[in-house]
């Protein structure tokens, strides 16, 4: 498995709150408070949402944006998963984590 990452300041020197296409990212409530847990970083949360490096289906209308992203103090890899509920207007941000379990949820073939 080729393991190309981004590293977690170059992901975050493009913070958006729209995509390219002008679709509004909301974070809910749950969202900010597991993000916050997770020591995550919302800026990172919304600019993965705007580009993810892949898209995987969960049901209609759900989806999961994720990209791998090196993340301090070693520059460790992990994926970092974000739940999206996609609506005509906006995506909201349902929960977000990140996993070391890059082979487990990866897809080669999208």
């Amino acid at each position: 498995m080729e393991l190309a990452a981004r590293s977690l300041s170059g992901r975050l020197s493009t913070s958006s709150r729209m995509t390219s296409n002008t679709t509004r990212i909301v974070v809910t409530r749950h969202a900010e408070e597991e993000i916050r847990r997770r020591g995550l970083d919302e800026n990172l949360v919304r600019t993965i949402v705007a580009t993810p490096d892949q898209v995987l289906p969960v049901r209609p209308g759900r989806m999961i944006h994720q990209s791998r992203v090196a993340m301090p103090p070693h520059d460790r890899v992990y994926l970092v998963r974000i739940v999206v509920d996609v609506k005509p207007d906006e995506l909201e941000v349902v929960t977000a984590y990140r996993t070391s379990k890059i082979g487990k949820y990866w897809r080669e073939d999208t």
